[in-house]
């Protein structure tokens, strides 16, 4: 029987995850072109069209979803043994995706990560910065960073931090020409700066606990973002309140330029986690930066902060 070449079901296989032949070629370092003639050949030879084509976007047919789901996890599988040998190197190699928002990354990921890329020149780590509630299975992210609350049961979910509170915030200019809210409903008078979440489109409904009774606001104002350090600008420049984790205003909070309200109804709260799919084994790169991040700090000399 003669042996097939696999660069064509690679190329499929890239091109159908991504939707999009100029994706697929930036990762593969092909041209569309090749691309393109790879798979016309493909499909020539299975005698079956694999993807539908238009201007705008490319998606598996049928049978291509039918091929995806068969082979694309042996392609991952390879892949992640490749990652593997490199535990036989002097050095740890290989290479790391982790979708997260913004702060967490200034804050957490890269004071943590960076001292392992410089301790290890090998380990190469992505970045994505999406708040989004991403399918980190399909996007073939090996981790994403998430609040403890929000992160599917089937995942592993690791501590990154310690717990977390929300704080209701809005600069001292604002509340000089508004009455500070008392209870939650208050907001519903206030100008209030809000996010939108990209994976669904809706608007954050503010969320409030005291004494075991929960209240849900829907707030109003004049600016939505999808991102929160607009929001935190948009609050020191007076625009109104906002909400969002408590470290997200800390050095505003302590210098006056932003005052916080309705402190008693914000208890703390699973903070952020790594969540990753469970494997049996670990790339020795991703290895390292669980390490690397895992709550509690493990110090020099058994210390713990």
């Amino acid at each position: 029987m003669a042996r097939r070449n696999l660069n064509d079901l690679l190329a499929f296989v890239t091109v159908a995850r991504e939707g999009s032949f100029t994706r697929a070629g930036a990762m593969l370092g092909v041209s569309q072109s090749a691309l393109s003639q790879a798979i016309k050949a493909l499909e020539e030879r299975l005698q079956i069209r694999l993807l539908t084509r238009t201007t705008r976007s490319v998606s598996a047919t049928p049978a291509g979803e039918r091929l995806l789901l068969a082979i694309g996890t042996r392609f991952d599988d390879i892949e992640a043994e490749l990652d593997a040998l490199t535990e036989l190197r002097d050095k740890p190699a290989g290479s790391v995706r982790i979708t997260c928002g913004d702060h967490v990354l200034r804050t957490v990921l890269l004071p943590r990560l960076l001292p392992l890329m410089h301790q290890y020149p090998d380990v190469n780590i992505e970045f994505d910065i999406n708040y989004g509630l991403r399918d980190i299975v399909a996007d073939r992210f090996d981790a994403g960073v998430r609040l403890g609350e929000s992160i599917d049961k089937d995942m592993v979910a690791l501590p990154i931090g310690p717990k977390l509170r929300m704080a209701a915030v809005a600069s001292p200019a604002y509340f000089s020409q508004h009455p500070m809210p008392k209870v939650p409903a208050d907001l519903t008078q206030h100008n209030c700066i809000n996010i939108r979440f990209p994976t669904t489109g809706g608007l954050y409904v503010w969320e409030f606990e005291r004494k075991g009774r929960l209240v849900n606001v829907r707030v109003e104002g004049q600016a939505v973002f999808n991102s929160s350090p607009h929001m935190v600008l948009a609050a020191l420049d007076g625009l109104g309140i906002t909400f969002l984790p408590e470290e997200e205003f800390s050095p505003y909070l302590e210098n006056g330029q932003l005052v916080r309200v309705l402190q008693d109804w914000c208890p703390p709260f699973p903070g952020y986690h790594l969540y990753y799919p469970s494997r049996k084994q670990h790339s020795p790169a991703f290895a390292l930066v669980i390490e690397a991040l895992r709550w509690p700090v493990r110090l020099k000399g058994d210390q713990t902060v």
